[in-house]
């Protein structure tokens, strides 16, 4: 990735497009779970969202599979969609902006205090 393309976003662009693609090749059930998905995810997004491309994919990725071994949503992801997205982006280390001012804020006041 080049610097013209990390100012405008256009790798992200093309990475959604292709994302998009793979996306209306699933059955109409699994489309609804990727939009739920894709709109629960971006709470645990960096200010760029840059961070979820990795996760966004593999979660495309284990959609598609289970689409083509025949399993419903409800057997992969499971009733409880924003859990799953809250786990999966905890366990993939995926820090919000807004983890990131706590974590200064909690420095800063722990240094102001003496801690």
């Amino acid at each position: 990735m080049n610097f013209w393309e990390k100012i405008t976003g256009s790798d992200m662009t093309k990475e959604f497009k292709a994302f998009n693609s793979r996306v209306k090749k699933l059955p109409s059930d699994y489309q609804a779970a990727w939009e739920k998905i894709n709109a629960n995810l971006w709470t645990h997004s960096d200010f760029t969202g840059r961070n979820l491309m990795p996760i966004l994919d593999g979660v495309l990725g284990l959609l598609e599979e289970s689409a083509a071994d025949g399993q419903s949503v409800g057997e992969v992801l499971g009733d409880d969609i924003k859990g799953f997205c809250s786990a999966l982006a905890g366990e993939e280390g995926a820090k919000s902006y807004r983890d990131k001012w706590r974590e200064q804020l909690n420095k800063n006041i722990a240094k102001k205090l003496g801690k």
